[in-house]
């Protein structure tokens, strides 16, 4: 049974609720600890099998971190978008040089890589 816990940073704790059984309370210094101590908790409150729960940590983060983290994730998808993009184009200048019957080392030396590199562009 999955239970959900909400963590709140307070001072040097993380105070832990569960949302399901809120007479299951506990607090941890670091949040990697608040799974297994929450489920100790919410057994004992709930009279139920240690290992039947599942536990959701929920932390509460400030907004600004939240606004930070999607610029972040939004960034690195398009980062990832345009490294795609590079690398298809890098194969294509390869190309063009090898077909213009250029050697490895020198389209390795105009585009500023090895000409093994060079080599595996235009394969």
């Amino acid at each position: 049974m999955i239970m959900h816990v909400t963590a709140t940073r307070t001072g040097r704790w993380w105070s832990l609720q569960c949302q399901e059984y809120p007479g299951a309370i506990s607090q941890v210094t670091r949040l990697e600890q608040a799974a297994d101590m929450m489920r100790e908790a919410i057994a004992f409150v709930a009279d139920m099998p240690e290992d039947s729960l599942e536990i959701d940590v929920l932390p509460v983060l400030p907004e600004q971190f939240l606004q930070e983290q999607d610029s972040m994730l939004e960034i690195r998808a398009q980062a990832k978008l345009l490294n795609s993009l590079a690398a298809e184009h890098a194969r294509a200048a390869a190309r063009t040089l090898a077909d213009a019957g250029l050697p490895m080392r020198d389209i390795g030396t105009i585009m500023g890589i090895s000409h093994q590199r060079a080599a595996q562009l235009v394969a």
